[in-house]
């Protein structure tokens, strides 16, 4: 019997490489074969850029699947999955492109295999336009758990614009199935910490620069916490070429997190880097939601797999998180609402919860 096939426009909405990844997720979860057309129509160079490329492979691979029509620069594929196995699989973008976004594409996939995985993902861990491996490690790690599963990953190699070069390793068992999550009380800030790094040829002065830019900014609108933020030196057998960046995290009493980070571009001097990251993670704060506005998106597809209700507290819904919504309604047929929050003190801010009745998907294998 041949699986259903799907089709998706590429075009629509974020436009971009998000809807490769949620919709060849999907597919490969649910067995359907899946049509992309359009492939990031809205970008300035449209179609399949390395990044996406080695990422569709790798799920091809991840499940013995079919892909017609990857190569860079297309538009259109074509992708039929078979059964999800565990063991090692290995990603290379050969390029800065992003290992978390290899991450986002792979991690639903591996959950349901049928034996524990180790992800060997190679590129940039620290880029732009894309979140830095210390957000995964510090944001995404802790909240995602709460689906109930772990999952271990193991830095090996930093890697910066434009070369690339980083790897890391992920490894996770399978789980049956995945529990709803409820994050939707806030708590107070109880803890602000971070990390300055530089790394190649770019001196130390400017992880302290950058790190103390950042703690004056937050002072001046969080006045009674201690703001940690260490400066780093990475060692030159852990990073590959040149770059430095920021990543700072607010903690709450129920242990929510926020983050707000920013990389140096050449010509950019370390105080704005610094401030950058500090605003960003200022204005996740502000809000009133219970995840950042980097988190929202990246856990859709988690709530639409899981068994029961979930329901996470936003700031203002982003782009993204609406494409994924889009997509996972289409494709796993999981229910989705989006209101704004009726708490009392929401009423002033822009602060949504975002519900989703998940479809329950259950591991065959185990």
């Amino acid at each position: 019997m041949a699986a259903p096939r799907v089709e998706v426009d590429g075009g629509i909405m974020e436009g971009g490489g998000q809807i490769l990844r949620v919709s060849t997720a999907l597919s490969c979860l649910l067995g359907l074969t899946l049509r992309v057309q359009k492939i990031r129509a809205g970008r300035s160079t449209p179609g399949l850029r390395p990044q996406h490329l080695s990422g569709l492979e790798m799920i091809r691979d991840l499940c013995d699947g079919q892909l017609e029509g990857a190569e860079i620069g297309s538009t259109e594929i074509m992708f039929t999955p078979e059964k999800i196995k565990g063991g090692i699989h290995t990603a290379d973008t050969k390029t800065a492109g992003s290992v978390c976004l290899l991450m986002q594409v792979s991690m639903p996939c591996v959950l349901f295999a049928a034996s524990p995985s180790e992800l060997r993902l190679k590129g940039g861990t620290n880029a732009e336009m894309a979140p830095q491996i210390d957000y995964t490690a510090m944001v995404f790690k802790p909240i995602v758990e709460k689906f109930g599963f772990t999952f271990n990953c193991d830095i090996k190699m930093r890697g910066y614009y434009p070369k690339g070069g980083g790897e890391v390793i992920v490894r996770m068992s399978p789980v049956k199935q995945l529990n709803p999550i409820n994050l939707t009380d806030r708590g107070s800030v109880t803890k602000i910490y971070g990390r300055a790094f530089v790394a190649g040829v770019l001196p130390f002065k400017v992880a302290k620069d950058m790190a103390a830019a950042a703690v004056r900014c937050i002072r001046k609108e969080i006045r009674d916490l201690y703001v940690n933020i260490q400066p780093v030196q990475e060692p030159k057998d852990q990073a590959f070429g040149n770059g430095n960046g920021i990543i700072i995290i607010a903690e709450t009493s129920t242990g929510c997190l926020f983050a707000g980070s920013s990389l140096g571009k050449r010509g950019v001097n370390a105080d704005r880097v610094g401030i950058e990251a500090a605003e960003m993670l200022l204005s996740n704060l502000r809000h009133g939601g219970a995840v950042d506005e980097y988190l929202q998106d990246q856990l859709i597809i988690f709530m639409a797999l899981a068994t029961g209700i979930s329901k996470i507290k936003t700031g203002p819904v982003t782009l993204h998180t609406q494409t994924a919504i889009h997509f996972a309604e289409q494709l796993a047929k999981a229910k989705f609402t989006v209101k704004k929050s009726e708490d009392e003190e929401d009423a002033s801010k822009d602060t949504y919860i975002i519900e989703c009745q998940g479809i329950g998907m259950t591991n065959p294998n185990l």
